[in-house]
Parts: C-alpha cells; structure tokens; sequence
C-alpha cells in the first residue's frame, strides 16, 4: 500500500517499508525463504571464513580496519549514508575477494583509481532459434569486471532491482563479450520477448565502482 508519510525503510512490528519507484510504499511482512541454494551456501560459507579471519585479527591489526572504515560510506539510503565499522569494512573488502578467487587481505587496501568501464551496450540475438546475449565491449574488459544479471521480465518494466551475480566478464572478441553461458547457467534461455536486464561493475583489490545497467529484448527467430 503506498503511503504518505515520513521517510522510511525497513521493518516494524510487522509491516516492512520501502522505496518504490512510485513512492515510498508499506507491506505485510511475508514468510522469508530460505531454499538453500547453492549460491547461497556458497556465500555463506564465504561470510563465515572472513568473519572468523575478523577474530584472529591482531588487535592493531583490526585498528587499522577500524581507522580506514571511517573513510568508507555504506551505500545510501533514504538519501543517508554513514562510515562503516571495521568488521563491515573487513567484510566488505574480503567477501568480494573471495567471491571471485582471490586471496583475503588483512591489511586495509587503498581506495584505487578505476579505470573506465569496458562493456557499453548489451545486444541480444536470435539466429534460426539460437539466443546469444553480448556485452559491447569497444575495449578489453579484464579480469576484474563484475556481471550481474535479473530473471528475464516483461518488456514493459522500466525498472529492475533485483540482481544476482553471474560472474565475471569474458574476454571480448570483435568488440564483444559473450556472457551467454554466464547468463543461462543462472536463468536458463530467455524467452523471446522478454526483456533481460544486466548490471556491471569492476573490482580491484576488493573495492567495487558503481554499477552500470543495460538491457535488452529478445527478439524473433532472425
């Protein structure tokens, strides 16, 4: 139900409010689920590795996260944004590195200077019935370029929220990247007229930049 009211996100008692792209809006609390997947456990697994790195942390060791994380914002919301603690920091940083097979750190790393994002478009086609989904990639991607992808939705959706990782961005041939595979090991072939949205961003040394989103409808046989 939308409301008027003063902003505000999150639960009480139970109703949950959030942001929509309508207005702020407020709902029942629903049952969470908890399927277990395998992505799922995997991260898990992940948070629970880094969080008992955080405990055999050397105090002046976790000092230094602590000291680095008031230079470190949390993503805004409700147009407020705060430092983080240590831990969050630690977190942050060491999750990303793992998610993607990279070693954790235990010493806060430098905020970097990203370079310019590669991929610029994303096309999708169907040839005699074979849907291939690209990234425009003018310039080599990398190895630190992060593609993020939703459930395929109606072409008359203008926004999309819901993101998950599907893996990072292949090397681009002939000004492209094909993330087919990356796309349908999640979310299976797109049908034909939908609408495939995707998220990318870069990673160094645990940092993340700010995501970009393109989209795209999957068209007729050609």
């Amino acid at each position: 139900m939308k409301i008027l009211d003063i902003p505000q996100s999150g639960k009480r008692d139970l109703n949950v409010s959030q942001d929509g792209p309508f207005g702020q809006f407020s709902r029942s609390q629903g049952r969470v689920a908890n399927p277990r997947t395998a992505s799922q456990m995997s991260v898990r697994a992940i948070l629970g590795r880094v969080a008992a790195s955080w405990r055999a942390l050397q105090e002046v060791q976790r000092a230094a996260w602590m000291a680095a994380a008031k230079e470190a914002k949390s993503n805004s919301r409700l147009g407020q944004s705060g430092a983080l603690s240590g831990f969050q920091l630690f977190a942050k940083i060491n999750c990303t590195l793992a998610q993607f097979g990279q070693e954790q750190v235990d010493t806060p790393p430098a905020h970097p200077q990203f370079p310019d994002l590669a991929p610029t478009g994303l096309v999708i086609t169907n040839t005699s019935g074979t849907i291939a989904v690209k990234l425009t990639c003018p310039a080599d991607p990398g190895e630190n370029t992060i593609v993020r992808g939703s459930a395929p939705l109606s072409q008359g959706r203008g926004t999309c929220r819901d993101f998950r990782i599907l893996g990072t961005c292949p090397a681009a041939v002939a000004g492209s990247a094909d993330i087919t595979t990356l796309y349908t090991a999640r979310y299976g072939v797109p049908p034909i007229g939908k609408k495939v949205y995707v998220r990318v961003n870069q990673f160094v040394d645990g940092w993340e930049d700010l995501p970009v989103s393109f989209w795209a409808i999957v068209p007729a046989s050609a």
